[in-house]
């Protein structure tokens, strides 16, 4: 179901919850509304969303990649950049690295551990900082 993006910044400046196999319909709603919104987004986390839970959607090319309790391990080459977010206005300055590591669990909640490079990994961290408070 396509959800309303929540834009309290008390709820968004709250950590979220280890997403469990229960919390499925979570990422059906993710991939509604990222569909919904992807003229103007390639990735979402579950707090954007209304529910904290560590669940992110992310566009990766052609597919819509989700992970479930991801956690970023390893990160080179920082950056400074800016960056929009449906749950704000405007454009706000970031440091971001151009190469991360990421440990997470695939939606089958399989654990994976991959690499990501460039407007991925930009884009993961993002959205890691939504599920841990962080408002860019």
């Amino acid at each position: 179901m396509v959800k309303p993006i929540m834009r309290d910044m008390i709820f968004l400046s709250q950590k979220s919850s280890p997403a469990t196999k229960n919390d499925t319909q979570v990422i059906d709603d993710l991939r509604d509304t990222l569909a919904a919104n992807k003229d103007r987004c390639i990735g979402m986390a579950a707090n954007m969303i209304g529910v904290k839970k560590r669940v992110i959607i992310v566009n990766v090319g052609f597919v819509n990649m989700i992970m479930v309790n991801p956690r970023i391990t390893k990160k080179a080459l920082p950056y400074d950049t800016e960056e929009g977010c449906l749950s704000l206005d405007g454009v706000r300055k970031t440091t971001r690295y151009k190469e991360i590591e990421v440990e997470f669990q695939d939606i089958n909640f399989k654990r994976q551990k991959k690499s990501f490079s460039d407007l991925t990994a930009q884009i993961i961290q993002h959205e890691i900082d939504h599920l841990d408070g962080i408002i860019i």
